[in-house]
């Protein structure tokens, strides 16, 4: 399955340099990291959430969690919470379910993204499939997403660092 059409003709239309890394098919972060051989640090994953009633996308290191009570203050909201997965398949219906990709301003979504994220130079991200990724320079992700950084992120485990 190639990306969604939204996703490439976007980052095309902006002059965005970035390569898209197929791999084998994969499900988490870790997966996804093992099998480019890239860092879980370098690789940022898109987390949908609901914060009082409006969407909102919190991008972390693949090899990190969201950590809610810091999101919420970030967000500075009373009620913050996941979206489940038949709500997540209708915000983005072009892309395979758990394979959400961290553009939000492409599905009329704020971008939050964890400042560990912004310390690359170059990141991983999903590109709305199981088996494509793209590379790409944090400071054109940046330029396209408009994102609001914070700290709401804790490593997940060991061995995806």
């Amino acid at each position: 399955m190639a990306i969604p059409q939204r996703i490439s003709d976007y980052l095309d239309s902006q002059n965005v340099d970035y390569e898209v890394l197929p791999h084998p098919q994969a499900f988490t972060g870790q997966e996804v990291a093992h099998t480019l051989h890239v860092s879980g640090k370098r690789l940022a994953k898109a987390v949908v959430m609901e914060a009082d009633g409006k969407f909102v996308l919190a991008v972390i290191p693949g090899a990190h969690r969201v950590s809610l009570p810091d999101l919420k203050a970030a967000l500075e909201v009373r009620n913050l919470r996941m979206l489940s997965e038949p709500e997540i398949a209708q915000v983005f219906p072009d892309c395979e379910l758990g394979a959400v990709p961290p553009f939000g301003n492409l599905y009329a979504m704020d971008v939050w993204v964890d400042r560990t994220v912004s310390q690359y130079e170059d990141l991983v991200l999903c590109a709305g499939t199981h088996v494509d990724c793209i590379r790409m320079k944090y400071s054109d992700f940046a330029r396209l997403t408009k994102p609001r950084l914070g700290l709401f992120s804790e490593v997940w485990s060991d061995k995806a660092a």
